[in-house]
């Protein structure tokens, strides 16, 4: 059984662990003010922008992957784990980081440039029919034959509290915040913002219309599997959210849904007015505020998360 199976919530011991561990090995992303109106929200509202599209391997899962394979070595193996592309990617940075295989599972709903980049890190690269549900399972059934080390995208301790040390970088970087935007796939970022944020501070969970486990499980109050497609579905497009991820999340965040072409016009619009690039996935949150689906209380400091940047720019261009 894959060790992320038998997972409990990270403590606040784990979180301060995870961040001395990543010491060296994640960069501490900038944030940045894209000016008052610059994309729609009431000029009282002071709006900035956390870059982790500049994180190592183009996301915040290099916090995460990093946290899994630091905690203890890795078996000559190596690293095992299912992705939509960009977990992949960044356990195929790790992978290589620490000299030991990967091998990557993801679904055929994957971009392109997502898969090469995993490639180009070394690792190897197993495409599944289907979407990341369907990769998952095929990863678990290869990790028992390898023995290598599983690490989940979502659904694990490590992963988990790795991904809360951009949290507590959030709450260092920012003297007053009240609501965080973060888009939800599986889930496993919004859950590390949970215990590394004042409990006072909003969260504000972001899924596209046409992938929104979040949503269907919050209404059900149980975790509940939807179908998944549209423009985000190889970073955003998890069947069921993470067990993890919904015991973290409901009754503390406040979920909003956008279409598709919300998310385009988010993404060109981080490109055309402050020059950021973002996958679709990575522009999910900010379509929230460009789209009018969530409005930021007056007077209130906002975060937003651009989480990954692994995208072909060029039709940014056009």
């Amino acid at each position: 059984m894959p060790v992320w199976c038998m997972a409990e919530l990270p403590t606040p011991d784990d979180i301060k662990a995870a961040v001395d561990r990543l010491r060296g090995h994640v960069r501490r992303t900038p944030m940045i003010n894209p000016g008052s109106r610059t994309f729609g929200t009431d000029p009282s509202v002071e709006l900035v922008l956390k870059l982790e599209s500049l994180q190592h391997a183009g996301s915040f899962k290099a916090r995460g992957s990093f946290n899994s394979a630091l905690a203890a070595p890795p078996p000559s193996s190596g690293l095992i784990a299912a992705s939509g592309g960009n977990h992949g990617i960044a356990v195929a940075h790790v992978a290589r980081a620490l000299g030991v295989p990967a091998e990557i599972f993801v679904p055929a709903v994957s971009a392109p440039v997502k898969i090469e980049r995993i490639r180009q890190r070394g690792a190897t690269v197993h495409v599944v029919d289907g979407v990341y549900d369907d990769a998952q399972i095929a990863c678990d059934l290869r990790q028992v034959e390898t023995g290598a080390f599983s690490i989940h995208p979502f659904d694990a301790m490590l992963t988990l509290a790795g991904q809360a040390t951009m949290g507590v970088e959030l709450v260092e970087q920012t003297a007053k915040l009240d609501a965080v935007v973060v888009a939800v796939g599986g889930g496993g970022l919004a859950a590390g913002l949970g215990p590394s944020i004042p409990h006072d501070v909003e969260i504000i969970c972001v899924e596209p219309e046409r992938s929104q486990c979040l949503r269907a499980a919050l209404d059900a109050g149980k975790r509940t599997r939807v179908d998944v497609s549209g423009v985000a579905a190889d970073s955003l497009g998890a069947r069921t959210i993470g067990d993890l991820a919904f015991r973290a999340l409901e009754g503390r965040v406040q979920s909003v849904l956008v279409s598709d072409q919300a998310i385009l016009d988010a993404r060109r619009q981080l490109w055309e007015e402050v020059g950021v690039v973002a996958e679709t996935g990575g522009a999910t949150a900010l379509a929230a505020l460009t789209s009018g689906a969530f409005v930021a209380e007056p007077n209130s400091v906002l975060s937003v998360i651009v989480c990954g940047s692994n995208t072909d720019p060029s039709d940014l261009s056009l």
